[in-house]
């Protein structure tokens, strides 16, 4: 094939400081058209509208609406000739196969294989008892993030090429600060362990996913090959993964099918 011609995509918003990292570094390896949103769209997951609004910038195009209204926009009428959707670089990580369906960045390479169009999602763990530079992440300066682009420069040049896409219909990658970075990669699984926790203080529930302070610890409850294991081993995790919702034939369920009774 030709000149690689990306979408790149993100939930952070086209003026984030991983987006404009990734767009540079991308744009040295092929045509690269910006389809992004306006404002910050984290953890919308895979919510869409019926019309957004859609305005030119000096990278592309920037949209008025979340990272899906971006995909279908895109790949149906701004770029469709695009090989593949790159979604990031996201602030702060994508781990774990709960958070997979709350996250924009993920929920866009999502919808981009609804497309059949290869996708890479990419986000950066940030651990926050070191590399917090502010009140949140928005301050995380641009070389911290080499470590993530480096990664997905890589695979973006490559995997179509290599038949990696033919197994899986995207990507998840999540890569570790660049001054942890051991510059491995590891090919993991999404971890299924859960620990989410609901406090009732009066007409107040506070939400809380304790994997996150385990992480600040240094610890996880996950397995070796999980994504997050390999986060904290400081490695660049890439999960290959297919696009929901995926069906398997049941027998038990075929019988339970059977004996629904008839009114």
């Amino acid at each position: 094939m030709g000149e690689l011609d990306v979408l790149l995509t993100n939930d952070d918003g086209i003026d984030s400081t991983g987006f404009h990292a990734l767009y540079e570094s991308l744009d040295e390896i092929g045509t690269v058209t910006a389809v992004a949103p306006a404002e910050d769209q984290s953890a919308v997951g895979r919510a869409m509208s019926q019309a957004v609004a859609v305005s030119e910038h000096e990278l592309g195009y920037v949209i008025d609406g979340t990272p899906v209204d971006c995909v279908v926009a895109g790949l149906s009428s701004i770029v469709p000739e695009a090989d593949m959707v790159v979604a990031g670089c996201n602030r702060g990580a994508n781990l774990g196969s709960a958070v997979l369906g709350r996250s924009g960045t993920v929920s866009a390479a999502v919808e981009a294989a609804f497309f059949e169009v290869p996708a890479i999602a990419v986000s950066m763990y940030i651990p926050v008892d070191e590399y917090t530079y502010g009140e949140d992440f928005d301050e995380v300066p641009a070389h911290q993030y080499t470590e993530a682009v480096r990664a997905t420069s890589y695979l973006s040049e490559r995997a179509l090429g290599s038949g990696v896409f033919e197994e899986a219909d995207y990507l998840n990658v999540n890569a570790p600060v660049t001054d942890r970075a051991t510059g491995e990669m590891a090919v993991t699984r999404p971890s299924h362990v859960y620990r989410m926790n609901a406090t009732r203080d009066g007409d107040t529930v506070e939400l809380e996913d304790r994997i996150w302070n385990l992480m600040e610890a240094g610890e996880v409850p996950d397995p070796e090959g999980t994504d997050r294991w390999a986060i904290m081993q400081n490695k660049v995790s890439v999960s290959p993964l297919t696009a929901p919702h995926t069906t398997e034939h049941h027998e038990r369920l075929d019988t339970l099918a059977g004996d629904y009774p008839n009114r």
